[in-house]
């Protein structure tokens, strides 16, 4: 008699330190994984070094990344890991921390896969199109709703404004920008202004409302996102919740786990 193939998902985020919001969102599709797919082990593992940093000197918890997540994978012998990531785009922390942990490790395994990031292949941008109409409210003329994305200088941030075209065939009053990419808050608010939109709900498009969603985009300072929309004479109002809280948006990164 063979010895039990022992096998594992990975689930790979970029990390918050922020722990309710890990219970929503990360936990959350973590335990769904574990339920989907019985026959294997949840691990985690968070990409940002910064918020490893933090919880390791604030909270004395270490979470592994990924190189450290698959060492120890060997150490406990287990024969098939599938990584998903839990990004948003196919970007820097996806191509330089998760593929390249996976490519270290590819002869380590009997069988090692990837799963693909939240927006990557068509498919996937009309998946998150419908996941995400669940949480928007009734649309309106004068009313839009605002998606704040990380953003990044990585060619995948062209992701956004993909986003963006796919959004205008179904869903033309919702608008994408990003903190640090493009579309940049400025250039969604003349496309806000030309509709002459009154209205305007602001939303994450990020797995965790973390630090960025809380400061950058609903935070009290001169220039938040809700504080520059209220100078400028628009009534807004905010939806501080993670797209990894909604559970159809879990369920993409499940059949992503599948597919891999």
């Amino acid at each position: 008699m063979t010895n039990k193939t022992k096998k594992a998902i990975l689930a790979v985020s970029f990390g918050t330190t922020h722990h309710a919001e890990s219970k929503v969102t990360v936990e959350a599709i973590e335990k769904k994984a574990s339920e989907c797919f019985p026959e294997y082990e949840v691990r985690r593992a968070y990409t940002s070094e910064i918020v490893r940093k933090v919880l390791k000197e604030r909270d004395g918890l270490h979470v592994d990344n990924a190189w450290e997540a698959l060492e120890n994978l060997k150490k406990e012998q287990f024969q098939e890991v599938v990584i998903q990531p839990l990004h948003i785009i196919c970007g820097e922390e996806y191509q330089e921390k998760v593929l390249a942990a996976a490519g270290q490790y590819k002869d380590v395994f009997d069988r090692i896969a990837v799963g693909r990031p939240l927006l990557t292949t068509v498919g996937d941008y009309i998946a998150a199109i419908k996941a995400l109409k669940g949480q928007l409210p009734p649309q309106s003329d004068q009313q839009a709703v605002v998606l704040m994305g990380h953003g990044s200088d990585h060619p995948a941030n062209a992701s956004y404004a993909c986003l963006q075209l796919m959004l205008m065939d179904e869903l033309p009053n919702v608008f994408v920008g990003t903190v640090e990419g493009y579309p940049a808050f400025d250039d969604v608010l003349l496309k806000l202004k030309a509709a002459e939109i009154k209205k305007v709900v602001l939303m994450p498009f990020m797995l965790v409302a973390g630090e960025h969603v809380h400061h950058d985009l609903a935070g009290g300072h001169d220039d938040s996102w809700k504080t520059v929309l209220e100078k400028e004479g628009f009534e807004v109002q905010t939806y501080l919740h993670g797209i990894g809280e909604n559970p159809a948006f879990q369920e993409i990164y499940l059949q992503h786990i599948e597919q891999a």
